[in-house]
C-alpha cells in the first residue's frame, strides 16, 4: 500500500510540474468527454420521456388503425389506400372479442373552440367512448373523465386540456362552464392534468367529448378511428391481438393469402419502432463526437512519451536504488489515468449540464443518468491505460545503465 502511495505521489507531482502540457491533454480530453456525455444525456433523456409517453398505454394495450407506421415511400402509399377502420369495426370487435377487456375508439377533428370573447383555432377535439380513460392513463386534474351515460344520452359535457383551460378560464373555476366547439355548446366537466410540450409541441392543446355527441356534431368519421383496446393481462396480450385480427380480417374481407390491410401495435412495438429510427442517428453522433477522444487520446500518448524521455535519467536513478519493473509501469499509467480522469470528471459534468439546457429548449427534463455517467469514467480511464500503455512499458524497460548516461 505504502508503494502505491509512493507511486501516486510521484505521478501527481509530475503532472503539476509540467502544467502546461497537462492543461493540454486536460482540455482535449475534457472536450471528447463532453461531447460524448452531451449526447447521451440528452438522448437519454428524451428517450425517458417518450418512453413515459408510450407507457400510457400500459403494458397489456395496444392499438388498431388503418394506418400507424411505414417504413418506405412503397409502404406509405400501400397503406393511404386502405379503408379506413370504421365504427362497424369496433363492434363487430366488441361482439366478437372474448378476451379484450375494454374497447375504445377514437375519432379526431380539428375545429375551434370559444368562450365568451375568447377564442381557440385548430384545437384537437377527440370523440371517444368513456372506456378510454380505463385503457390509457389520462390524469385527471379536476372534475372527471366524460361517463358511459354522458355516450349513451350524446351529452354534450367536454374534458379539456390543461391549454384549453389557461386560456378561457385562467383564475376561475372552469367546472360547469359553457364553451362552444365549432358552434355548439358543451359544458365542462373535467380538467386534465398538465402534459407540457414535447419536442416543442403542447400536449395540452385539446378536448375530449364522448364518440355519440361527436359523431351528432360531425357525423360519422370519414377517416376512420383509432381502437385502443385492453387484453385481460400481459400473458393474453398476444393472444387477444389474434383474436381482433381474425375478426378485423373477417369483417374487412382480408383473403387468407392478403396481409392485414390494418395496423396493430403495442406501447413497446411504438418503442422499437422509435429506437429503431433513431439508432443509426444515435450511433452516427456518438462516432463523430469519439474522433475528439481519439485525438486526445493520442496526444496523451505523445505527452507521455515527451515525458518519458524527459525523465529517462529519473527513470534509472529510481531503477538502480531499486524499483521494480512493475513499479515504474505502474508510475506513467497513474500519471496517464489521472490526467485522463481528472478530464473525464470535468467532461462528465459540462456534458450534463449542456444536456440540461438542449432538453430544457423543448421543454423536457433529465436526471443524472448511471450509464451515462459509468459510460464517461469508463471512456475516460479507458483512455488513459490505452494510450498510456505504450509509454509506460517503453519507460519501464529503459536500462537503468543506458539511462542513467542519458543527458
Amino acid at each position: 500500500m505504502t508503494v502505491f502511495r509512493s507511486i501516486f505521489r510521484i505521478a501527481l507531482d509530475a503532472i503539476l510540474s509540467n502544467k502546461l502540457r497537462s492543461s493540454l491533454t486536460f482540455v482535449g480530453i475534457v472536450f471528447g468527454v463532453t461531447s460524448v456525455m452531451t449526447i447521451i444525456s440528452a438522448l437519454e433523456g428524451m428517450m425517458g420521456v417518450i418512453e413515459d409517453e408510450f407507457s400510457a398505454l400500459g403494458p397489456s394495450t395496444f392499438m388498431v388503425s388503418k394506418f400507424m407506421t411505414a417504413m418506405s415511400d412503397e409502404e406509405f402509399r400501400e397503406k393511404i389506400k386502405r379503408k379506413p377502420v370504421d365504427l362497424r369495426a369496433v363492434a363487430a370487435i366488441k361482439e366478437g372479442c372474448t378476451l379484450c377487456e375494454k374497447v375504445a375508439p377514437q375519432a379526431f377533428a380539428g375545429e375551434r373552440l370559444k368562450y365568451r370573447e375568447k377564442t381557440m383555432r385548430d384545437v384537437l377535439v377527440r370523440g371517444c367512448t368513456a372506456e378510454l380513460i380505463d385503457i390509457v392513463d389520462i390524469e385527471v386534474a379536476q372534475g372527471r373523465f366524460h361517463s358511459y351515460e354522458d355516450d349513451t344520452y350524446r351529452r354534450q359535457v367536454v374534458f379539456i386540456g390543461d391549454d384549453v383551460r389557461e386560456e378561457f378560464f385562467s383564475g376561475v373555476d372552469p367546472l360547469g362552464k359553457e364553451m362552444k366547439i365549432g358552434g355548439r355548446k358543451y359544458t365542462v366537466v373535467g380538467v386534465a392534468k398538465k402534459r407540457g410540450e414535447m419536442f416543442g409541441e403542447s400536449q395540452d392543446d385539446f378536448v375530449f367529448i364522448p364518440l355519440q355527441a361527436y359523431t351528432k356534431q360531425f357525423g360519422q368519421p370519414r377517416r376512420g378511428v383509432n381502437i385502443s383496446i385492453k387484453a385481460p393481462s400481459v400473458e393474453l396480450l398476444e393472444e387477444t391481438m389474434d383474436e381482433v385480427r381474425v375478426i378485423l380480417r373477417s369483417h374487412r374481407n382480408v383473403p387468407y393469402n392478403k396481409p392485414d390491410d390494418f395496423d396493430m401495435m403495442t406501447a413497446e412495438s411504438f418503442l422499437e419502432l422509435f429506437n429503431t429510427f433513431t439508432r443509426m442517428f444515435r450511433f452516427g453522433l456518438i462516432g463523430i463526437s469519439a474522433i475528439s477522444l481519439v485525438v486526445g487520446g493520442i496526444v496523451v500518448m505523445n505527452i507521455m512519451m515527451v515525458s518519458v524521455a524527459e525523465r529517462t535519467r529519473e527513470i534509472g536513478i529510481r531503477k538502480s536504488l531499486g524499483a521494480k519493473h512493475a513499479h515504474i509501469l505502474m508510475q506513467f499509467l497513474f500519471e496517464s489515468v489521472l490526467l485522463t480522469l481528472s478530464g473525464g470528471l470535468v467532461g462528465i459534468a459540462l456534458g450534463f449540464v449542456i444536456a440540461k439546457i438542449l432538453v430544457g429548449m423543448l421543454d423536457m427534463s433529465i436526471d443524472p443518468s448511471m450509464v451515462a455517467i459509468f459510460t464517461g469514467l469508463f471512456i475516460s480511464t479507458g483512455i488513459g491505460l490505452i494510450f498510456g500503455i505504450y509509454p509506460a512499458m517503453k519507460a519501464a524497460r529503459l536500462d537503468p545503465v543506458k539511462a542513467l548516461s542519458y543527458e
